[in-house]
């Protein structure tokens, strides 16, 4: 095992999860990052290293106990001891609930809620011996409030939500710190660029959230002293309706 800590983020896409994983590694954090095809990890990981960080990327599904049991062992015995954790899977769609088929809310439930219970059970057996660690769950508007044609996702971010301040609730007291963020709005991404032209022009004028300001508060909830604990916060552009 390194002496440098890692930090573990799960869905670390080209977007939000890549910029909190980029974030923490400039902090000399080993980034280690995850989807279910490693190949797609390849272009963050030399990012990051091409920046003077260090970073790993793991082929793994999340939904699958047995693989994030693995891959929390592996980083814990091949890195550093984990001392944060990101959960960032999005599993966002969006069909008429007489469309929505058993497969597709089973599959939403699985990435969406399932995911995040098993990585945060796995991490939370390594950080509890050490009486220490940060465990950070990726939220959005579905977590507070289901809108129409969003059943599946509601369902599976509100389950999310429950279980970060379940995990608060008791892993706080051992020292480990829980939050959950509610991002509120488009980000930019090449998804909202190319299928809402007309809401990514609000770029210009900060009208849609930047992932390297939302990184940047994923990096100040770790660093808070256990005095002032943050369990939820949200981020929105100015002009968000909300």
């Amino acid at each position: 095992m390194s002496g440098a800590g890692a930090a573990l983020v799960v869905g670390a896409g080209d977007a939000t999860g890549g910029a909190i994983a980029r974030r923490f590694a400039r902090e000399g954090y080993t980034a280690c990052v995850t989807r279910r095809q490693a190949d797609k990890l390849v272009p963050l990981v030399e990012r990051i290293q091409a920046e003077g960080g260090q970073a790993r990327g793991f082929g793994s599904d999340a939904r699958d106990e047995a693989a994030v049991i693995a891959l929390v062992e592996q980083i814990e015995r091949e890195v550093g001891a984990i001392e944060v954790a990101v959960f960032n899977i999005g599993a966002n769609v969006h069909f008429p609930v007489t469309e929505t088929t058993e497969r597709v809310y089973r599959k939403v439930w699985e990435m969406g809620a399932l995911a995040g219970f098993l990585m945060g059970r796995e991490v939370a057996k390594a950080m509890l011996p050490r009486g220490k660690g940060t465990i950070l769950f990726t939220g959005a508007t579905a977590s507070l409030r289901g809108g129409a044609g969003f059943s599946a996702f509601a369902g599976a971010k509100h389950a999310l939500r429950a279980l970060a301040q379940s995990l608060a609730r008791e892993l706080g007291p051992q020292g480990i710190h829980v939050a959950h963020v509610v991002i509120d709005g488009a980000i930019d991404t090449r998804f909202i660029a190319d299928n809402f032209p007309e809401r990514y022009a609000l770029k210009e004028q900060d009208g849609i959230l930047n992932p390297e300001h939302i990184a940047e508060t994923y990096w100040q909830l770790h660093r808070q002293p256990r005095s002032a604990w943050t369990f939820e916060t949200d981020l929105r552009p100015w002009s968000e309706t909300w």
